[in-house]
C-alpha cells in the first residue's frame, strides 16, 4: 500500500547513498535533457525554422507588406506592443500550456493534463527533496500524487488514445521503440516509483527499475518525443503572434463566414450553408484501416 505521506528517497541514506550522490544524478539527468534537446532541435532544424520565420514576419510587418496567397490584404497588419505580447504570452501559458487547450477532445485533454502535471509534480518534488536535503509531508504527498497522476495519464493514453491503435487498428501491444519510447519511459517511471514506495524503498530491484526508467526517459530525449514538451509552447506562442500581427505565414485570414470569402466564386455552393454542418467524418469512430 502506498504511504502518501512519505517517499522512498530518505531510505537511500540508510543504504549509504548520500544526498550529494542523489544531487549528482539529478544534475546528470538535467544535463542530458538539455544536451539531447539542443541536438534534437538542430537535427530537426526546428530552431532554424522559428528564427527564420520570425525574422521574415518582422521584415514583412515593418515593410508594411505581408504577401498572402489568398485573401484580403488591406488593414491586416498590426505592430504589437509590449503589452500585446505579454497578453499573448499569458494566454499561451494559461490556455495552450497549463490546460492543454489545443485538444478539442475533452477526455484526451484530461489525459494530457494528468500526464503533464503528474510529471511536473513528481519531478519538482523530487528535486526539492534532494536539493533541500529534507522531506516534508506536503512534498511527500506531492511526490506520490504526481506519480499516481502520471500512472493514470500514461496508461489511459496507451490503452485509450494511442494513435496507431485507435485509428490504424494495430494492437496496443505493437511497439515501435523510437515512436513509443517516450510513453513507455513515462509509464515505467510511474510504475517503478510507486512500486519503490509500496515495497519500502531502499536500493533493491525497484530502485534499479527507477534508475533504468529515468535514464531511458531523460537520456533518450534525442530518440523520443520528450523535446516536444519544449517545442509545443514555442509553436503555440508563435502561432498566436503571427495571427495577432497579421503576417500569418502567408496563409489566408478569412474564415467561411467572412463576407469577402462568401462572395468568392469557389465558395458559391457554400455561401448560404450553415457554419455547423454536422459531425461529417466524425459521425463514427475511425475504423477503416
Amino acid at each position: 500500500m502506498i504511504d502518501i505521506n512519505s517517499t522512498p528517497i530518505a531510505s537511500l541514506l540508510a543504504e549509504g547513498i548520500s544526498y550529494t550522490n542523489m544531487q549528482m544524478y539529478v544534475v546528470i539527468m538535467i544535463a542530458l535533457v538539455i544536451i539531447m534537446t539542443v541536438l534534437d532541435l538542430l537535427h530537426k532544424k526546428s530552431s532554424i525554422y522559428f528564427f527564420s520565420a520570425s525574422a521574415k514576419a518582422e521584415k514583412d510587418l515593418f515593410a508594411g507588406n505581408a504577401p498572402c496567397s489568398l485573401g484580403k490584404e488591406e488593414d491586416r497588419l498590426k505592430i504589437l506592443s509590449v503589452a500585446d505580447k505579454v497578453n499573448i504570452l499569458a494566454s499561451t501559458v494559461v490556455v495552450d500550456v497549463s490546460t492543454a487547450g489545443e485538444f478539442s477532445n475533452g477526455l484526451r485533454r484530461l489525459v494530457h493534463i494528468l500526464t503533464m502535471w503528474g510529471f511536473i509534480f513528481f519531478n519538482v518534488a523530487t528535486i526539492i527533496i534532494i536539493f533541500g536535503a529534507q522531506e516534508t509531508q506536503i512534498l511527500a504527498q506531492v511526490w506520490n500524487i504526481g506519480a499516481i497522476m502520471l500512472f493514470i495519464g500514461t496508461f489511459w493514453y496507451w490503452f485509450g488514445f494511442k494513435v496507431d491503435s485507435q485509428v490504424e487498428g494495430y494492437s496496443w501491444t505493437r511497439v515501435v521503440i523510437r515512436r513509443d519510447m517516450f510513453s513507455l519511459s513515462l509509464m515505467a517511471t510511474s510504475v517503478s516509483a510507486l512500486g519503490w514506495n509500496i515495497y519500502g524503498g531502499g536500493t533493491g530491484i525497484w530502485f534499479i527499475l527507477v534508475l533504468l526508467a529515468t535514464i531511458s526517459l531523460f537520456g533518450g530525449v534525442y530518440w523520443s518525443k520528450f523535446s516536444h514538451m519544449f517545442f509545443k509552447p514555442i509553436a503555440a506562442y508563435n502561432k498566436r503572434i503571427i495571427k495577432a500581427n497579421g503576417t500569418n505565414e502567408n496563409l489566408p485570414h478569412e474564415t467561411r463566414n467572412d463576407v469577402w470569402q462568401q462572395n468568392r466564386h469557389s465558395m458559391e455552393l457554400l455561401k448560404d450553408a450553415p457554419m455547423d454542418m454536422g459531425l461529417g467524418i466524425k459521425r463514427e469512430a475511425p475504423k477503416h484501416y
